[in-house]
Formats: structure tokens, sequence, C-alpha cells
């Protein structure tokens, strides 16, 4: 929860999504890895993509974190803009 505390507080994200209880099944460094994972879905603006991959990898404790961006395609425009007014400008 340190890195949605993080993201949020620092408002680079407006909402974090947090699954737990997650098995991931990979490949890793020639051996197949089974772990329970949390999965954070984190709601915020392009422009903050960069500044939030960079939060992440300085606080994740895995080599290789999983940090990959989803654009929005359409959506509740109120929701939008509440994304937007509660991240900071970039």
């Amino acid at each position: 929860m340190v890195i949605a505390d993080d993201l949020i507080s620092g408002q680079y994200a407006a909402c974090v999504n947090i699954v737990p209880g997650l098995t991931s099944i990979y490949r890793w460094k020639g051996e197949i890895a089974r772990d329970i994972e949390m999965l954070l879905i984190i709601k915020s603006r392009r422009a903050l993509f960069g500044t939030i991959r960079d939060r992440i990898l300085s606080i994740h404790p895995h080599e290789v974190p999983e940090i990959i961006s989803m654009d929005i395609s359409d959506g509740n425009d109120p929701y939008l803009k509440w994304i937007s007014d509660s991240t900071r400008a970039q």
C-alpha cells in the first residue's frame, strides 16, 4: 500500500484500486515462478505516466516490476474530469 499512498498523497493519481490475492505464474531467470501478488490499477493522466513509473521503480521491491499503461478511449465525462482535477498539472 506504500505505492498507492505515495501516488495519491503526491497527486500523481486520483485513485488506486488494489486487487489482492492475485496469483502470477511467470518465467524468471530460467525458472518457472509462482507468486501471490497484488494488482494496482492506477487512475491518472497520460502526462504523469513517466513520473508514476519512476516513483514505482524507486519503491517497488521487485527487480523488474510490471508497469504498463492502458489508454482510456472513452468514459464518464464527470469521472474523467475528476481524474484530471485530482492530479497535479504536468
